[in-house]
């Protein structure tokens, strides 16, 4: 009974520690010298909708997640401007496993919603499927100080564009296939992300290694 007792509460452990490993994921501290110069990256940035099934690294994720929009100052102002430094865009990971939000000062991908929902990005697009994740960009038009408009939907829109050629640029430098997407089900999106009415959904980019 005892070994029994002992069984059962090491399973019981052990599963609870992989819950708390998928509701937040630690990323490593991202490779700043790493990749291409800024010049050559400009120079292979091109649009890929070809992917190998390989999940990325860690490490590649981090660099990835932290070129798009990460925290590059003490003042914790962002490797991606904004209007008036509103700091309005949602960085977001699809993986196999769950849908996250990129926490940037925690520098960590935090759960939404369980489940595979890379279909959702696709919106009919079947290459999407075949990416091993996709990075979807939102912008929570709330931080315009409150003020929601057509003006605050332009700039909104502008940032957005921003942290994704931030994304396209780091691809090219890091060696990983990606395109710049506006199609994705919104409806769906919108719920397994939780976001808002005033939360603009607009970008998507499936990231993953160049197939061979």
């Amino acid at each position: 009974m005892k070994i029994i007792s002992f069984i059962t509460v090491m399973f019981f452990l052990v599963a609870t520690m992989n819950a708390q490993d998928l509701k937040q994921i630690k990323l490593p501290t991202p490779n700043k010298t790493k990749g291409a110069s800024i010049m050559k990256a400009f120079n292979d940035r091109h649009s890929d909708r070809a992917y190998a099934p390989d999940q990325l690294s860690q490490q590649d994720l981090s660099d990835l997640l932290w070129a798009a929009n990460g925290i590059n100052r003490p003042d914790g102002k962002r490797t991606a401007s904004s209007c008036r430094d509103f700091q309005e865009v949602g960085v977001y990971v699809i993986l196999p496993e769950g849908a996250y939000r990129y926490d940037e000062k925690a520098h960590a991908l935090t759960l939404l919603t369980e489940g595979d929902y890379r279909t959702a990005v696709a919106g009919g697009q079947d290459f999407v499927k075949a990416a091993p994740l996709s990075i979807v960009l939102s912008a929570d038009l709330t931080r315009f100080d409150g003020t929601i408009n057509e003006s605050t939907k332009l700039m909104a829109s502008v940032d957005i564009g921003i942290v994704c050629q931030n994304i396209n640029l780091a691809c090219a430098g890091l060696g990983l296939a990606t395109v710049p997407r506006a199609t994705m089900d919104q409806a769906t999106l919108k719920r397994v992300l939780k976001l808002k009415d005033t939360d603009l959904l607009l970008m998507n980019n499936p990231v993953g290694y160049p197939k061979k």
